[in-house]
């Protein structure tokens, strides 16, 4: 069953990151939200993890988040998302799993 993941916490400061990567299946999804978008920071272990996942995991993260913290040079396989497609991407997959 395909589970979109949804992170809004910063990697850096607990382990709830650490604890979604290993679950992910090939056909899942990560959604990248909030703090948990300077997982995509360049030079990053983060950002190494996240190019690891296999190339079935798509990794997602909300533009305005990723704005908001200037972030920018994001790996090529993050999809950035405004609200309307974040709420359209709830509805692609059978569950959405929110890491609080």
């Amino acid at each position: 069953m395909a589970t979109l993941h949804l992170l809004s916490h910063t990697p850096f400061a607990d382990s709830r990151f650490a604890s979604c990567l290993p679950l992910l299946a090939d056909s899942d999804a990560l959604l990248l939200t909030g703090d948990a978008t300077y997982a995509l920071t360049a030079g990053t272990q983060p950002a190494a993890e996240l190019e690891r996942l296999p190339e079935q995991v798509a990794v997602f993260a909300l533009e305005e988040d990723v704005q908001a913290r200037a972030l920018d040079a994001l790996p090529a396989r993050v999809q950035l998302l405004n609200y309307a497609a974040f709420v359209e991407l709830t509805c692609r997959y059978e569950r959405v799993n929110s890491w609080l």
